[in-house]
């Protein structure tokens, strides 16, 4: 696996000249993937769940929503106090993946160039010439996410959304498959921190807190040592197979409607100022296949939706001034409650 340094510069001005022709990463055809059953795709859910697991200790649920959000082709959020596996995590999952890695550890001078690429001038050759960031890799760590400023924060959402980036006008495809993985800092009681705006969070498929391990976790570790590192079990071609065969699993129009009911539970409830949006559906839909997949089984239950709410809906929803802190998790808690599978 590739890895590249921590990623904390400036971007430079150079003057006006000839564009270089950007080196673009070769796209992987379909008729190199060899198509995966379901079955193989529960199979390879197993082994990336043993290999992160014998790099990081974490609870087994918390796994499972990491493991549909890499294979729905989503990025993931990871937010938790310091000190407790977030970035191990991450580092784990790429290595499982063993695609181009990269990391970018956020601070408040990060420049949005720092993180996409930019054109530099080539004295030598007379010419600009693009050089990739970061962004360019098929597993992206972003450390501390919420200490970059949010004009930076945006440089990722076309990323993110589209899985290109745009420089100087000249769109350029990002490598195939991409995820992204943030890690954050609750903001509360933080100083030099920036809340993720509404955008940038409905980008992420997923939010998940690791939370601290139990006293015998946290003896074993203690015991232990530091964990080894995690092996690699797939790769970027086996990826994007297994990506496309849970984009295939069977959702019936009954789950439809009941995700669509879902969705206007939480719009309708009162400690909501903005429900779940359009595109949040599609994304629970799409964790779900994931779930499913995983579980072995060619066809959507309303217990993936379920087992899924939470961390791929509660991000998303903003409640009212008056509502507690907590309030987001109420709101989708009381939606799954409420709403009954046809």
């Amino acid at each position: 696996m590739e890895a590249i340094p921590e990623h904390n510069g400036h971007s430079r001005t150079a003057p006006h000249g000839r564009l270089s022709p950007a080196p673009r990463p070769r796209p992987i055809t379909p008729r190199e993937r060899v198509p995966l059953t379901v079955d193989e795709v529960a199979a390879l859910g197993d082994r990336l769940r043993a290999g992160i697991l014998g790099a990081v200790r974490m609870p087994a649920e918390v796994l499972e929503i990491v493991l549909a959000t890499v294979l729905a082709g989503g990025h993931l959020l990871v937010e938790d106090y310091p000190g407790v596996g977030k970035t191990q995590l991450a580092r784990s999952l790429a290595r499982t993946l063993d695609g181009r890695f990269t990391r970018v550890q956020a601070t408040v001078d990060l420049l949005p160039a720092d993180i996409v690429g930019a054109n530099v001038w080539r004295a030598d050759l007379g010419e600009f010439e693009f050089r990739p960031g970061p962004v360019f890799a098929n597993v992206v760590l972003v450390d501390e996410i919420n200490r970059a400023t949010p004009k930076t924060q945006s440089g990722l959402l076309e990323a993110m959304e589209e899985r290109q980036v745009t420089v100087d006008g000249e769109s350029r495809p990002l490598p195939s498959p991409m995820v992204l993985i943030a890690t954050q800092n609750p903001a509360a009681g933080y100083d030099g921190t920036y809340p993720l705006p509404p955008a940038q969070l409905d980008r992420f498929l997923s939010l998940i807190s690791l939370g601290y391990p139990s006293a015998e976790q946290e003896m074993e570790l203690l015991r232990a040592g530091p964990e080894p590192a995690a092996e690699a079990v797939t790769d970027p071609e086996r990826l994007l197979a297994a990506q496309e065969c849970v984009a295939a699993v069977h959702a019936a129009d009954p789950l439809l409607r009941y995700i669509v009911d879902l969705l206007t539970a939480t719009r309708e409830h009162p400690l909501a100022e903005v429900g779940a949006s359009p595109r949040a559906g599609l994304l629970l839909l799409a964790a779900a296949r994931a779930r499913a997949a995983l579980n072995g089984r060619s066809f959507v239950l309303p217990d993936d939706v379920q087992a899924l709410a939470v961390p791929v809906l509660a991000h998303r929803l903003q409640r009212t001034a008056a509502a507690p802190a907590t309030a987001a998790l109420e709101i989708v808690e009381d939606a799954v409650r409420r709403v009954r599978a046809r």
